[in-house]
């Protein structure tokens, strides 16, 4: 059915004069803003970051790796991000 309906879609969208069409997967589609870290958390176990965005730690402290990537829900959320590199609410 999806993908019926993207055909639809991309069809109005060439008939209608062209343009590019783009598809956002569900973690870019449900961009929410979050109250806190705690709200976050409980959809991103691990954090959010922009991509290529790589969390910054001191000392022996190894960096969480396993943060979901997604730059639109990390945007609404770098408020966050108290390190500000580019992770939001990163947990391990």
């Amino acid at each position: 059915m999806v993908s019926t309906l993207l055909r639809g879609v991309l069809a109005l969208t060439l008939a209608a004069g062209g343009g590019v069409l783009a598809v956002a997967g569900p973690a870019e589609a449900a961009a929410v803003k979050y109250k806190n870290c705690t709200e976050l958390n409980k959809t991103y176990k691990h954090g959010v970051g922009k991509k290529g965005a790589k969390d910054k730690v001191r000392g022996t402290t190894k960096p969480v790796t396993n943060f979901t990537v997604a730059t639109t829900v990390y945007n609404k959320n770098t408020h966050l991000d108290r390190d500000k590199d580019g992770v939001a609410c990163e947990k391990r």
